[in-house]
C-alpha cells in the first residue's frame, strides 16, 4: 500500500492551502528491499546516516539498509530528551545529506530534532505501529524537565515494512490500536470547540482522522473476534493520522483531552504504560465523564475564572511554573460561556458519537488492552480530578476544559 500524499495537499474548502513535506509513505511487506529505489524516487542522495538503537538493530526480521554511517544507541534508558538527542548528534562523522531513523516513536524524535537542527531531510523506518507520530511534524521532547509537543520537521518519506512491524510484541501493536481509537475523543473535542468558539475546523482533515479511526475500529473488532491482525491496515491508520498533524502543524485532529494522561502530573508520575496505553485509558475516562454530563437536558454556566494557583502548585509541583505559562492566555476567555449553553444539544450530539466507557472497556478487555488506572500504576484517587488536570496541561479548547465553565 502506497499513500498518495498529493491528494491531501492544495487549496481546500476550509480556505487554506495545505502542504505536506512527506512525499512518500509505503506500507508493504518487504518494503525495505526496495529502499534505495524509494530514496531515488524522493531525490534523496548523498551521505546517508542510519540511526538505530540496540533493540531495533538486532531485530531478527530487520533488513539493514545501506549506510555511510551507522549509529546504534543503547536502548536501555533511551528517551526523547533534548540533551540526549544533542549528545547523539556529536557522534555524526560529518553532516549527512539525510538521516534515516529505524525504530519507534522515541527514535523518531531523535531523527526529527536532529534533521531540523541540521537543516537536512530525514526518512522514517518504523519498527512498530504503536503510535501515529511517524508521519507527523510534532516532536514530543523533554526540555527542562517538561515534556513539550513542538512543531518541527516531518519525514520526507516513511517506509514501513510489514515484515518488521508484524514481528513486534503484541502489546505494542495493541497500544497502537488504543492510540488511534483515542480519536473518538480528539475528533469530538475539535468539533465541539468549533461549535462553541468558532475555532478553525477543516472538514477534509477531520475526514482523514475519521477514516483512520473507522479502519482501526474495524481492525480492533476483528481482533476481539479472534482474527489475525491486519498489520497493513493498522499501519495505514497510523500514517494517515500522522499526516493530519503535519497538515495542521499541530495535533488538533489526533490529540484531545484523552491524550493528556501521558503527560504524568501528580498521581501519574509512576505510570509505566506505553503512550497508547495511557491515552487509551484517558479515552475511557473522557468517555465516562463526557457521557455523564451529556445526560443533562440543559446546563447552567458560570463566568470564567483562572486556575487556582494553590491547586496548580499542589497538583503539578515542580512543573507548576510551566502550567502557569501555558495558561496565561486561556482559550476559555475567547468566547462567552453562554455559547456552551446555547449549543448544548449540538454538543450532546457530538458526544453521542463516542462509545461509552463500558463499550470501550469491553473491547479493550477482549483484545488484551489495558483499561484501568491501576494497570498503569496510577493513583486511583486522581480519577475525580482527571478532567481538571488534563484540561490544565495544554491550552487547547477541549470539552474537558469547558467543564470549568459548567455549573456542577
Amino acid at each position: 500500500m502506497i499513500l498518495d500524499c498529493t491528494k491531501y495537499t492544495g487549496v481546500c474548502e476550509c480556505g487554506r492551502d495545505h502542504e505536506l513535506r512527506t512525499k512518500l509513505v509505503v506500507c508493504e511487506y518487504g518494503a525495505l528491499k526496495n529502499f534505495d529505489k524509494y530514496m531515488d524516487d524522493c531525490g534523496l542522495t548523498g551521505f546517508r546516516t542510519v540511526i538505530y538503537d540496540t533493540n531495533t538493530y538486532n531485530l531478527p526480521t530487520m533488513h539493514h539498509v545501506r549506510a555511510d554511517q551507522e549509529i546504534v544507541l543503547e536502548a536501555q534508558g533511551l528517551h526523547s530528551e533534548k540533551g540526549l538527542i544533542e549528545n547523539m548528534m556529536t557522534m555524526l562523522e560529518r553532516k549527512p545529506d539525510y538521516i534515516v531513523v529505524v525504530g519507534g516513536g522515541t527514535l523518531m524524535d531523535f531523527g526529527r530534532y536532529s534533521a531540523w537542527k541540521l537543516g537536512i531531510p530525514f526518512v522514517a523506518i518504523p519498527t512498530i505501529v504503536s503510535s501515529d507520530g511517524f508521519t507527523a511534524d510534532i516532536c514530543s521532547i523533554i526540555i527542562d524537565g517538561q515534556k513539550k509537543s513542538i512543531p518541527m520537521q516531518a519525514a520526507d518519506a516513511v517506509i514501513c515494512d510489514i515484515n518488521i512491524v508484524s514481528g513486534a510484541p503484541r502489546f505494542l501493536t495493541i497500544a497502537g490500536v488504543q492510540d488511534i481509537l483515542a480519536k473518538y475523543v480528539s475528533i469530538a473535542d475539535w468539533k465541539i470547540a468549533h461549535i462553541v468558539s468558532g475555532e478553525y475546523f477543516c472538514p477534509k482533515v477531520c475526514a482523514m482522522a475519521q477514516e483512520a479511526l473507522d479502519i482501526m475500529a474495524r481492525c480492533a473488532n476483528d481482533l476481539a473476534e479472534g482474527k489475525e491482525p491486519d498489520y497493513e491496515a493498522m499501519a495505514y491508520t497510523q500514517m494517515l493520522s500522522g499526516l493530519t498533524m503535519q497538515i495542521l502543524s499541530n495535533s488538533r485532529a489526533a490529540s484531545g483531552a484523552e491524550h493528556l494522561v501521558a503527560m504524568k502530573p501528580k498521581g501519574f508520575k509512576n505510570a509505566h504504560g506505553m503512550h497508547g496505553e495511557c491515552v487509551g485509558i484517558g479515552t475511557i475516562m473522557c468517555a465516562r465523564a463526557y457521557h455523564e454530563l451529556a445526560k443533562r437536558d440543559t446546563i447552567e454556566v458560570k463566568p470564567y475564572e483562572p486556575l487556582d494557583p494553590a491547586w496548580v502548585r499542589d497538583v503539578f509541583g515542580d512543573l507548576a511554573d510551566g502550567i502557569f505559562k501555558e495558561n496565561e492566555n486561556d482559550v476559555l476567555k475567547t468566547f462567552p460561556p453562554e455559547n456552551i449553553k446555547e449549543h448544548w444539544q449540538e454538543i450532546r450530539d457530538v458526544i453521542a458519537t463516542i462509545p461509552t466507557a463500558e463499550e470501550l472497556i469491553d473491547l479493550y478487555t477482549k483484545i488484551g488492552a489495558k483499561h484501568s488506572l491501576a494497570e498503569l500504576d496510577i493513583d486511583e484517587s486522581i480519577r475525580g480530578e482527571f478532567l481538571d488536570i488534563s484540561s490544565a496541561i495544554r491550552n487547547r479548547l477541549t470539552f474537558a476544559r469547558m467543564t470549568r465553565l459548567i455549573v456542577k
